[in-house]
């Protein structure tokens, strides 16, 4: 991900050009932002650029790779929080609600990129569906801690109400929209817990 050798740190300018497009692409689409604009924004010389970033894809790449890093830690920091998995299955939750009623939420990053970069083949739609299976195995792996015979579908089911719900918070009501996707977390959770306890049960 890093051109740089093991133990050295990336070069500022590369730092400069990656935050300048994280915040840009996020903010504004892939597609409408040109490299002239994140060049002059980044406050580098083309030469460098194109040091950094052989091609404006290899940009993209970067940017959702820094999307996946920073989203994979609060998932981790999440969990390490909690010592039940229901629990931390909700401070998943939590923190997906509390990045919807964050300033400047444009929904999410990955499936924005989707709507931008539809042909499977394409790298940037391979990073995508790498970083909604890393998300899915997460959920997956808790999930079968809860109930381990409906872990797959009870996943794809919080994937799915997480998607929904970072598609309507850039719309309308934030606070609403999150409270009806934690409303609906814990019911899938707590129908969950319940198939286990009777199971359990002689």
């Amino acid at each position: 991900m890093l051109r740089t050798e093991p133990g050295t740190r990336p070069s500022e300018a590369r730092l400069r050009l990656l935050s300048t497009a994280t915040r840009i692409f996020y903010a504004e689409g892939i597609h409408s932002v040109g490299v002239d604009r994140i060049i002059a924004e980044a406050k580098v010389t083309r030469a460098t650029f194109y040091r950094h970033f052989p091609s404006k894809d290899d940009l993209i790449l970067a940017y959702l790779r820094e999307i996946h890093r920073m989203e994979r830690g609060t998932v981790e920091a999440a969990i390490a929080a909690d010592s039940s998995p229901v629990d931390r299955l909700l401070a998943v939750a939590g923190s997906i609600a509390g990045n919807i009623q964050s300033p400047g939420f444009r929904g999410c990053a990955f499936l924005n990129a989707a709507a931008e970069y539809p042909d499977t083949d394409h790298p940037v739609h391979q990073e995508i569906i790498a970083h909604r299976q890393w998300f899915l195995d997460t959920l997956t792996t808790l999930m079968a801690q809860v109930h381990e015979e409906t872990a797959d579908a009870a996943a794809r089911h919080f994937v799915m109400l997480r998607d929904g719900a970072m598609a309507a918070g850039c719309l309308f009501d934030p606070p609403l929209v999150s409270e009806t996707f934690l409303s609906g977390i814990e019911g899938l959770l707590r129908i969950n817990t319940e198939r286990q306890s009777a199971e359990s049960t002689p």
